[in-house]
């Protein structure tokens, strides 16, 4: 059988600040994020097994995206613990629900790797992530290639 990929997409709205960065990223702004998830696998060979012919359902993997990413953050604000911002956190979490606090900046570039640890694991198996594309606007994009990072 030959390996296929599929591809499913995401959306959700989610805000974030750049915290010391020398332009306008550094004030709280918010995106329409897509997100293009990528995996691969060899079709179901079971023709009576009712997902024969798939690599795995979509509704399975929408709902390990969902539950893991796009629950999670969206209309969610993103920001990173430092110590100047230490205050600014707690108060924040003290008023609102969704406050994601990563130890890291929260650039595309950077929440990828992150996603991409968490749906690997959750994938079922003989299915792996193959790659993913985070859009934050229309046309600003980062992509992750998991043969990258072997």
């Amino acid at each position: 059988m030959s390996i296929i990929r599929i591809t499913k997409e995401f959306s959700f709205e989610a805000s974030h600040l750049l915290e010391g960065y020398d332009g306008a990223c550094s004030q709280i702004h918010g995106h329409s994020y897509r997100l293009f998830v990528t995996v691969k696998g060899i079709p179901n060979p079971d023709p009576a097994d009712p997902k024969y012919g798939m690599v795995m359902d979509f509704g399975a993997l929408k709902k390990i995206v969902r539950s893991l990413i796009v629950d999670k953050y969206d209309h969610s604000l993103v920001v990173r613990r430092t110590p100047e911002n230490s205050a600014f956190l707690e108060t924040l979490k003290g008023r609102f629900d969704r406050i994601i606090e990563t130890d890291y900046q929260p650039t595309c570039e950077n929440m990828l790797p992150r996603f991409a640890s968490v749906i690997a694991s959750a994938l079922p198996a003989g299915v792996s992530l193959v790659s993913m594309r985070l859009h934050e606007t229309a046309t600003s994009f980062a992509e992750y290639f998991a043969e990258d990072n072997l």
